[in-house]
């Protein structure tokens, strides 16, 4: 029998993988190992978990491992490996108490990335907590619930039960810290206000959201504070302090007392499983891979985000740790490796996040400093257009800002702010920067209009209507 596909992970790229490689090849043989008990799950779901709007994890769950064995994949968690010989074509597993060798034909690394909690000292201490996987989700949901009526089922198979009950036993929190004014720190910051804790943002540099631009960030910022959060900027948290739990957040002028803190100051990509191997990374430390997302390794790919793709419109590898990204190149490798390439697709950086009324949007170069590293000329403009026709009841004000290359008005990326329907609207840039599009052309798109979902320009229309301006003058 031929050796089988053998996939390292069990989540969005793994397996979007696995199950596109038995549908194009029904006699293959694929086996998933994964170190968790969870697979398949919305890892962007875990803070309306926390805040309750999703009621049990289980309704973060894609794919249950019944439905993978339904589809014939071996799935085999609790399997962590843990060393991998591209000679030999071999992985080292440590499973069910026992190590063994497992031969493969061809290899996908899809293991993720691992929250980062260094260099801030207290990060392990008891009611520090990060939101990286279900069980962090359950245990912070369990602290901030009374103990005499628990917040998660520990019933469930895969769930964490004696983390959960560790921090089910103790009195929940007032006062709550975030740090990290990321895309994590502002979800969970509206999460802790719906549990009516008093919650602070630390954010070291002088922007949440930062990867937004400056329109997006100053909206968000002062709509925090409307919320109810305190919002620290340009404020660096020097330590976690406390003894067995946390205390207080110390920074460099002061320390805010707390009985939870969060951290989400980014995540890493997980490769040491490839240390020692020919495999290469990538400047961003992710796996270098090509269009199909193989590795300089002919029999080993990688995907999700674990690995770098090409960037939509610099041309340049990038990494883009996205949910859509993961589960896009895990569908398209399966599917090579069962004798069908398919690209894995370039990416735009297109991202949303929602800060309590607010809703955010970014899609490709935002910034004109990394337009410019990029070798462009850019030019940005900013502008508010109406949501929807200005009679009509239920619009906001929208935020649009857009960068284009003066040499050739295309269109470099650009965001979006606002309360009404803002987020969805990212998509119609992201297509522009799929297609190459210039201002003028993006301008000339004919969008939908009536009055309850836009006005005759739609905000985008805008936005290319006066940046065309601009370049021509």
């Amino acid at each position: 029998m031929d050796d089988p596909f053998v996939v390292v992970g069990g989540d969005a790229a793994g397996l979007s993988a696995a199950s596109k490689y038995r549908r194009e090849n029904p006699d293959g043989d694929v086996l998933v190992f994964e170190r968790g008990k969870w697979v398949s799950y919305a890892h962007c779901g875990t803070p309306y978990y926390v805040k309750g709007e999703v009621d049990r994890l289980t309704d973060l769950l894609s794919l249950s491992p019944e439905e993978a064995a339904e589809r014939g994949i071996d799935l085999r968690r609790e399997h962590e490996v843990v060393a991998v010989d591209t000679d030999a074509q071999t992985v080292t597993v440590d499973g069910n108490g026992e190590q063994f060798e497992q031969s493969y034909s061809d290899l996908l690394v899809a293991t993720g990335a691992q929250a980062v909690t260094d260099p801030i000292p207290g990060s392990d201490r008891a009611m520090a907590f990060t939101m990286h996987g279900l069980d962090s989700a359950a245990a912070v949901r369990a602290a901030l619930a009374d103990p005499d009526e628990p917040a998660v089922d520990t019933s469930i198979e895969y769930v964490d039960a004696e983390l959960v009950e560790r921090y089910a036993d103790r009195d929940p929190p007032d006062r709550v810290a975030v740090v990290g004014g990321g895309y994590v720190g502002i979800e969970m910051a509206e999460a802790f206000r719906a549990h009516g804790l008093e919650t602070h943002v630390f954010q070291r540099g002088p922007h949440l959201l930062p990867q937004f631009g400056d329109a997006v960030c100053e909206r968000v910022a002062e709509h925090l504070r409307e919320q109810g959060v305190t919002v620290h900027l340009n404020t660096a948290v020097t330590e976690l302090a406390g003894g067995d739990s946390v205390a207080a957040v110390v920074h460099e002028e002061g320390r805010v007392p707390v009985d939870l803190a969060l951290v989400g100051i980014g995540i890493a990509p997980n490769t040491d499983l490839l240390d020692g191997t020919p495999v290469e990374l990538g400047e961003s430390g992710a796996v270098a891979v090509d269009e199909y997302g193989q590795t300089n390794v002919d029999t080993v790919y990688a995907a999700g985000d674990c690995s770098e793709d090409r960037h939509a419109v610099t041309g340049a590898s990038t990494w883009v740790p996205l949910g859509l990204t993961a589960n896009r190149a895990g569908r398209a490798i399966g599917q090579t490796v069962a004798g069908r390439p398919e690209s894995v697709g370039d990416v735009a950086g297109t991202a949303v996040v929602k800060a309590f009324e607010l809703e955010c949007g970014r899609a490709g170069l935002v910034h004109e400093e990394r337009a410019s590293e990029a070798g462009f000329d850019p030019v940005s403009v900013s502008i508010d257009a109406g949501s929807r026709s200005g009679y009509y009841p239920g619009g906001d004000e929208t935020t649009v800002t857009l960068t284009a290359d003066r040499p050739t008005g295309r269109v470099l990326g650009g965001s979006i702010v606002g309360r009404d329907r803002a987020a969805i609207r990212i998509d119609t840039l992201a297509t522009a920067l799929e297609s190459d599009l210039t201002v003028a052309e993006l301008e000339r798109l004919d969008l939908a209009y009536a009055p309850p979902f836009s006005p005759v320009w739609d905000p985008i229309l805008v936005a290319a209507k006066v940046l065309r301006g601009k370049l021509e003058s």
